[in-house]
């Protein structure tokens, strides 16, 4: 089991009013895991608030992020994440909803180098990446990303936690806005 601590996503939570009791117990329950590691929960956590532009949780997590010395490969995967499933996520989405054969058999020209070569490690890359593939709600990128996780090594498990954490972020972003 991984806990990382997160005092200044704490502080945020505590402004939660009532209306967002649930949110701001889930919020406080994001920095541990029983089956991500440190860098893992931090890459899907950083990753998942640079989707969301969220300033509020990507300043908080970046300052908990750099006061536990989590790596600089950790912040770059996140970041690289972050964009690159940006941009994957809306093409992937469009030819999945769009379901012509013509546009699956054009070249998507996306350069992606970064996912074959990521600073952490791939299996980390994968859960990060899963969880913009998440908030953006692109199916063909979420089962994509979700079977190269298991082809990993890792279970549905690392997934499932991977999401939660995306998805209580999503929540706590809509509780800061409300």
């Amino acid at each position: 089991m991984a806990t990382v601590s997160m005092p200044q996503m704490d502080a945020l939570r505590e402004g939660f009013g009532e209306p967002a009791k649930d949110m701001k117990l889930n919020l406080g329950a994001i920095a541990s895991s029983d089956h991500l590691d440190g860098d893992q929960i931090w890459g899907v956590a950083l990753a998942s608030a640079y989707h969301l532009g969220e300033a509020r949780i990507i300043s908080a997590l970046i300052a908990d992020a750099r006061e536990a010395g989590v790596a600089d490969a950790v912040f770059e995967d996140a970041k690289a994440a972050a964009v690159l499933m940006g941009m994957n996520t809306i093409y992937y989405r469009f030819k999945h909803l769009v379901g012509k054969e013509s546009y699956k058999t054009k070249p998507a020209r996306l350069r992606m180098q970064w996912m074959s070569r990521p600073k952490t490690n791939k299996a980390t890359f994968e859960l990060i990446s899963i969880a913009i593939a998440v908030l953006a709600g692109c199916e063909v990128c979420v089962k994509t990303h979700e079977a190269s996780i298991l082809q990993h090594g890792l279970s549905e498990d690392h997934v499932h936690d991977a999401v939660r954490i995306a998805a209580v972020l999503q929540g706590s972003a809509v509780a800061l806005r409300a």
